[in-house]
């Protein structure tokens, strides 16, 4: 079987099943439908399609499909995929696969279509990705990435639900963003069904955020393990590892700011949606920089 050729037939129609897929969440918030299932489905066999590539490409290389940009944007994407499927299994909202969609095909566009070809091949590994900590720390980050990413585009749906409204809130002590009726004279309060829209989005920005810190916990603190065992120093505040501990840094603040200071609404969703850019120059702006240890080196 030629793998390669597999391959690129399974990047092609990944890329196709999510162009179909965002154009049946936009038409169906656009026009309020109730093809939200056949959304649902586009994304399963995307994901499952991406599935197929990464492993086609573990056995085409002998190794974890992990070690170079284009793997790892097809993996991003595959996490995407597998957050959205948890998210929308709790909603039911079409506002779910609208935003999380158009962003898991932009990503497999830019892998499949704007690489150049001598980084979508399959190459021998570098002797420092020549360790079992490949798998462990860059799939820990790579999930904790689209996780974070997911949340913070949750958060992005709900300032576009709520632009110009009134959303008064009362504390939870969770952090879970539960609502109360607008206080009279709120100017431009939202319908009951807005509010619903609204609060679920709130609280699944939460969650779904709550699950991607701990991920990328894990993933900087075992990559400080293995940068230890390959280099000898647990840190040495490379590009990637200060964008790595930024972007620990705003989610905290995110979480801080929900569970302790009571933070709920509009404010912590801008704060999401910072860190939507944080994820993407953590991720990729360093990397395509050229600069560091952890460079894949393409623009300069």
């Amino acid at each position: 079987m030629d793998l390669v050729a597999l391959e690129n037939v399974l990047d092609n129609t990944a890329f196709a099943l999510l162009l179909v897929t965002t154009l049946v969440y936009w038409g169906n918030l656009a026009f309020a439908g109730q093809a939200t299932a056949w959304g649902t489905l586009g994304m399963g066999l995307a994901h499952g399609t991406i599935a197929a590539l990464l492993l086609a490409r573990w056995v085409e290389g002998g190794y974890f499909p992990l070690s170079n940009l284009y793997e790892s944007l097809f993996f991003l994407a595959w996490g995407i995929t597998a957050v959205h499927w948890w998210v929308e299994r709790c909603s039911r909202s079409a506002w779910v696969g609208a935003v999380t969609a158009p962003v898991a095909l932009g990503v497999t566009a830019f892998a499949a279509l704007t690489l150049p070809p001598e980084m979508q091949h399959s190459a021998p590994l570098v002797p420092a990705l020549k360790s079992n900590w490949l798998m462990m720390h860059v799939s820990v980050m790579m999930l904790g990435y689209a996780a974070l990413l997911v949340g913070s585009l949750l958060s992005i749906a709900f300032l576009v639900v709520t632009r110009g409204q009134a959303v008064p809130l009362r504390g939870s002590s969770v952090g879970t963003g539960a609502y109360r009726v607008p206080r009279v004279g709120a100017s431009l309060p939202l319908t009951p069904e807005q509010l619903t829209l609204a609060e679920t989005l709130d609280n699944l920005s939460y969650r779904v955020i709550g699950l991607g810190f701990p991920l990328l916990t894990v993933g900087i603190i075992s990559g400080a393990v293995w940068a230890n065992e390959a280099w000898g120093s647990y840190w040495s505040w490379d590009p990637k590892e200060t964008w790595a501990l930024i972007t620990w840094l705003v989610f905290a603040a995110y979480l801080h700011a929900r569970i302790t200071r009571d933070w709920q609404g509009r404010r912590p969703a801008m704060l999401a949606a910072v860190g939507f850019a944080v994820v993407w120059v953590c991720y990729l702006g360093v990397n395509l920089l050229g600069k560091g240890l952890h460079s894949y080196g393409w623009f300069f």
